[in-house]
């Protein structure tokens, strides 16, 4: 079966539908259609609004909303906690039962005071009698106070890691030339023209420099997507971190070399 993103990317190509009139007729912005077409979940809130993105965009394009949205739940929804955790039959009724003290009957409540007056008066006597049973100094001496437990140090969390090398792909949305270069200069994309839905492969390194035609492109890098601007052309620096640096005209990449 194929996969629910290429489903609907190729029914949005077969019909000849630019993702800008889906935008226009769905009112959900591009850069999340274009996360549903290349199955990027976590660029979208989250799960309930993927489903709800995933039915409206499926419904426009006259394909099965109920299959689609049924077929992302069973791939990537987990179940919850409390699915997970289910009440045992039973259990209320047995903490309910735990609850009930046991009740004392009328003829015990005088038996019950009058044994704990015995017990008082015997006390009373023992220590009026000004002795004191041996070794019970002894007893008290042996007596320590407890030491008050040191905290232990919580270690410290450390921060991720940045990536040292910087992985990116380029994802088309609409005809757009391209032209991107290696920290050294090295030409990888040396002004090709990419169509609608065309990916390039991923590059890896770590520094890249990227000249855009039009602003119908996506890069993805390091896992995370940045929409090409509108201003186009326009160039980019791409950098283990942080977010892709507009290049003044004097900087971008030309691809001559």
């Amino acid at each position: 079966m194929p996969e629910i993103g290429d489903q609907l990317r190729e029914a949005r190509m077969r019909a000849r539908i630019d993702i800008t009139e889906v935008e226009a007729a769905t009112k959900i912005r591009a850069k999340y259609l274009r996360a549903l077409e290349n199955e990027e979940w976590e660029l979208l809130p989250g799960p309930t609004f993927v489903k709800t993105f995933l039915r409206t965009y499926a419904d426009y394009l006259g394909l099965d909303a109920r299959n689609l949205v049924e077929e992302y739940r069973q791939r990537y929804e987990r179940p919850s906690q409390h699915d997970l955790m289910p009440l045992r039959p039973g259990l209320a009724g047995r903490r309910g039962r735990r609850r009930r003290g046991v009740a004392l009957a009328p003829w015990m409540v005088p038996a019950v005071g009058f044994l704990l007056l015995v017990g008082a008066l015997y006390l009373l006597g023992t220590w009026g009698d000004g002795g004191e049973e041996p070794g019970a100094d002894q007893a008290r001496r042996s007596v320590t106070a407890t030491p008050t437990a040191t905290p232990t140090p919580q270690p410290r969390r450390r921060r991720a890691a940045a990536p040292k090398r910087v992985r990116l792909r380029i994802v088309a949305s609409g005809p757009v030339s391209v032209c991107l270069e290696a920290a050294n200069g090295t030409p990888l994309i040396p002004n090709v023209t990419m169509d609608a839905g065309q990916r390039s492969r991923v590059f890896r390194g770590k520094r890249f420099v990227a000249s855009f035609g039009t602003g119908a492109a996506a890069m993805r890098v390091n896992g995370r997507s940045y929409d090409v601007s509108d201003n186009a052309p326009i160039g980019y620096e791409i950098r283990r971190k942080g977010p892709p640096r507009p290049l003044p005209e004097s900087e971008r990449p030309q691809c001559s070399g």
